[in-house]
């Protein structure tokens, strides 16, 4: 039985925060609690698994401390990561740009209102707009999966990245070939481009580097833009908003909501015949299940 006047639900959350503990186990150890009954409890409570939360409120207080001219380099180590590569990519997919460039407000999304607020504590607000959960996960997925495909490819020979091995194989009909892991991979990072320069009229695209290193490159480039580009169109209730794309010839109106169901239905298509040709190639691949990917995103593997 709780003592007259504990907060349990301050307690568990000052274990979540704690400086030093970032593990699961850690959390519950400092609750004096089990890991499978702290993460119980605060799903209950809060709505949010600790793992999820303790990244999401030091990624947020990582954004404030940026915003006061801390470097991303001290940040990044403030924010108990081991690399600034790493910490600069977790900033990148949370708030839409890279860490170097200036947030706009250090919250993001959250499913109970609770913040970081400076220097040291925690805010909680009562109502807030989040982005639909399926959308967020069918974006985020995606992105994460198409960056782990590419990565993987870093490991394929160059010849066998560019052999045909889906002989006709065109995912789209004015997308060009998909014959080759390469122009999978390549689609998968030029749509977005495309699509993000339609919306925020520049010029048409030109392509770029299509090595699994160049891929990686321009998709951590771009990754960012585009989540906060849907971030945006659904804080403003905009998917049915209409886009004329000057860049077709003629000019084509679009839905954004068809966009975003155009991008995601053809992407999910591609990882997984890119995933059947790095299988091919002797690569050890997932299956690409968002569930899984889920699972991983709040701690719960």
């Amino acid at each position: 039985m709780n003592a007259p006047g504990r907060d349990r639900l301050r307690e568990l959350l000052d274990a979540v925060l704690d400086g030093e503990d970032a593990t699961l186990a850690d959390m519950a150890s400092r609750a004096h609690s089990s890991p499978h009954h702290f993460n119980r409890l605060l799903r209950r409570d809060a709505g949010e698994p600790p793992v999820a939360m303790r990244r999401r409120v030091v990624l947020e207080r990582a954004a404030w401390r940026l915003s006061g001219g801390t470097s991303v380099t001290e940040a990044a180590f403030e924010a108990g990561y081991e690399s600034v590569e790493g910490f600069a990519r977790a900033y990148s997919r949370a708030f839409g740009h890279p860490p170097s460039t200036p947030a706009a407000g250090h919250w993001l999304p959250s499913p109970n209102g609770i913040h970081f607020h400076p220097p040291t504590s925690l805010w909680v607000q009562s109502t807030e707009h989040a982005m639909n959960p399926v959308t967020e996960h069918l974006v985020r997925h995606d992105l994460d999966d198409t960056r782990h495909l590419v990565d993987l490819a870093q490991g394929v020979a160059p010849d066998d990245y560019a052999a045909t091995r889906l002989p006709g194989l065109q995912v789209l009909g004015f997308d060009g070939s998909d014959e080759t892991l390469a122009e999978l991979l390549e689609h998968l990072v030029a749509t977005k481009e495309i699509w993000l320069a339609a919306i925020e009229g520049a010029d048409l695209p030109q392509g770029g580097d299509t090595s699994p290193a160049g891929l990686l490159a321009r998709h951590d480039a771009v990754a960012s833009r585009w989540l906060a580009t849907v971030r945006d169109l659904d804080s403003r209730g905009a998917w049915d908003d209409r886009l004329v794309d000057a860049l077709c010839d003629p000019p084509e109106s679009f839905v954004m909501a068809s966009v975003f169901a155009h991008v995601v239905t053809y992407a999910a298509a591609r990882r997984q015949l890119a995933r059947h040709l790095l299988r091919g190639l002797g690569v050890a691949v997932d299956d690409g299940d968002p569930i899984t990917w889920l699972r991983r995103q709040r701690g719960e593997e």
